[in-house]
C-alpha cells in the first residue's frame, strides 16, 4: 500500500501526541511513503516551535531532528512541479483550505497514494472531494 502523509501526520512519528500510535501502525503496514517536498521543512518549524516554547529540551529536539532525515531516507519525496501546482489551486478553488494543505493534497495525487494521512479534518475532506482514500490520525 501507498500511504502518502501531510506534515501533520508525519510529525507524531518524532513527536509524541494524539495520534501517534496510529501513525506507527500505519507506517508499519505500508510499502511505500510518500512526502511532499514542503513536509520536512515544516514538521523541523513545528519542533523549533516546541523548543522556543520549551515544550521540548535540545537533547529532545536534536534527536527528533535525527530520526525525522533517518526516515526519510526511505521516502518518496514529492516535488512541487507545474503539474502538482496546477492541481493545488483546483484543490484550493473547491475547498476552503489553507495553501499547504492543498500542496500536500496535490502531491498525494500526482505520486498515486493508495491512502493520504492527515490530522486536519477540513484538509481531510478536501482530500476526500479530490478523490483521494483517507486516513485520520
Amino acid at each position: 500500500m501507498k500511504a502518502f502523509l501531510d506534515s501533520s501526520s508525519f510529525a507524531k512519528r518524532f513527536i509524541e501526541e494524539s495520534g501517534s500510535g496510529k501513525v506507527e501502525a500505519l507506517c508499519a503496514r505500508v510499502s511505500e511513503l510518500g512526502l511532499s517536498v514542503i513536509c520536512v521543512p515544516e514538521i523541523v518549524s513545528a519542533l523549533n516551535r516546541r523548543l522556543r516554547e520549551r515544550s521540548l529540551t535540545q537533547d529532545q529536539y536534536r534527536t527528533a531532528k535525527q530520526r525525522l532525515l533517518v526516515d526519510i531516507r526511505d521516502a518518496d519525496i514529492v516535488q512541487l512541479t507545474p503539474t502538482v501546482l496546477g492541481s493545488a489551486i483546483r484543490v484550493l478553488e473547491s475547498s476552503p483550505i489553507r495553501a499547504m494543505d492543498a500542496l500536500h493534497i496535490a502531491c498525494a495525487l500526482e505520486w498515486g497514494a493508495d491512502i493520504f494521512a492527515s490530522s486536519d479534518a477540513r484538509q481531510m475532506t478536501a482530500a476526500r472531494r479530490a478523490g483521494l482514500k483517507t486516513y485520520q490520525t
